[in-house]
């Protein structure tokens, strides 16, 4: 049987990976990553050696996940339910199935018993799509003997080259650890990485067919003649309000002010963070997601930067599956802070006791 070296712990939604890079880099053993979407596992696999698990989480009780990890007590629990259910932006019932997940994520927690868990949602949880839900789980977790924090973050104040919000809950059994006290910022306004940190370092993407020379995700995403033409005219940091009027599509031609969606076919500032990198990035139409420079999309590769994924990170699927993929993550150097910190509150009270 194989020694684990630190303390241990399991993923679930682990998606491409962007928390289990934290959990490497902080010392945390992995031994067991969970996820329904068999594209993101195949990617997982190319990544760690460690077990994984297919399948909807919902499915699966703790003794199967237990059992699945060997069955051996897990200090660590880390997961990022599906968000879609409360976002903002979306558009329908505020009742979604997937929002269901977020208890399951927290009933698994509450049966496993880990010393500390970490769960990363969306904003949404904490508005009026989500709100019930979030005290759901909280009372379910306090009444299982945890200290119960959460945060929103932003993860440019802690290095990552991208303006982007995220609800963190984290909690710690109480008859063994003191409540968890966040990570302060590392950075702030005036010196928050840029995009042209992130990726000012790419030359222009390579077009045609892939070469041994050539990286996968460095490659020119097509775009219309006329989507071109309307980026010509985009400059950095701008949207669909530079356009003039008959260049705009026929649902922009009110403005912003009336119609929201301000980054749309937008162009990234070179010496801002970028927007937050979603699951679409890989088309300016969908938001400020254009080259801060070259009259083009961001590639995979420059997502994958902004997201700050180191470029050894390998990724299997479709051109908007790898997209898909890098913009549900949480971005690694996120999670490591967050789970360097975890860890030493861990070995601090672990140590006292």
């Amino acid at each position: 049987m194989q020694i684990k070296k630190g303390p241990v712990a399991i993923d679930l939604f682990c998606g491409a990976g962007g928390i289990s890079i934290g959990l490497e880099k902080s010392g945390f053993s992995t031994v067991l990553a969970v996820d329904s979407w068999d594209v993101a596992l195949q990617t997982y696999g190319k990544n760690f050696a460690h077990p994984t698990l297919l399948g909807d989480v919902s499915k699966f009780s703790a003794a199967d996940i237990r059992a699945k990890a060997g069955d051996i007590d897990i200090d660590f629990v880390v997961g990022g339910p599906p968000c879609q259910g409360f976002s903002i932006q979306r558009i329908g019932q505020d009742v979604d199935p997937r929002n269901d997940l977020v208890l399951k994520f927290g009933q698994i927690v509450a049966d496993l018993r880990p010393k500390i868990f970490l769960m990363e949602n969306v904003p949404g949880l904490l508005g009026s799509r989500g709100l019930h839900i979030f005290k759901q789980i909280v009372k379910m977790l306090v009444s299982a003997g945890y200290y119960v924090e959460h945060r929103v973050l932003n993860a440019a104040d802690f290095g990552v080259p991208q303006i982007r919000r995220r609800v963190f809950v984290i909690g710690s059994r109480h008859d063994m650890f003191p409540a968890f006290s966040f990570p302060k910022p590392t950075h702030g306004p005036d010196s928050y990485k840029t995009v042209r940190s992130a990726i000012g370092d790419l030359g222009s993407p390579w077009v045609g067919r892939l070469s041994g020379t050539n990286d996968p995700l460095h490659r020119r995403i097509s775009m219309s003649d006329l989507n071109r033409r309307r980026l010509e005219l985009i400059p950095p940091g701008g949207g669909f309000e530079d356009l003039p009027l008959e260049l705009r599509v026929d649902c922009h031609r009110n403005g912003a002010a009336k119609i929201g969606h301000r980054a749309v076919y937008g162009r990234l500032a070179p010496g801002q963070p970028a927007a937050t990198i979603t699951a679409r990035f890989d088309s300016f139409t969908r938001g400020r997601f254009a080259h801060p420079w070259e009259h083009r999309n961001i590639t995979l590769r420059e997502g994958a930067r902004l997201q700050t994924f180191p470029d050894k990170h390998l990724f299997a699927g479709t051109q908007e599956e790898i997209a898909a993929q890098i913009g549900n993550a949480v971005p690694p150097l996120l999670a490591s802070v967050l789970c360097t910190a975890i860890a030493s509150h861990f070995i601090k009270w672990q140590v006292a006791a």
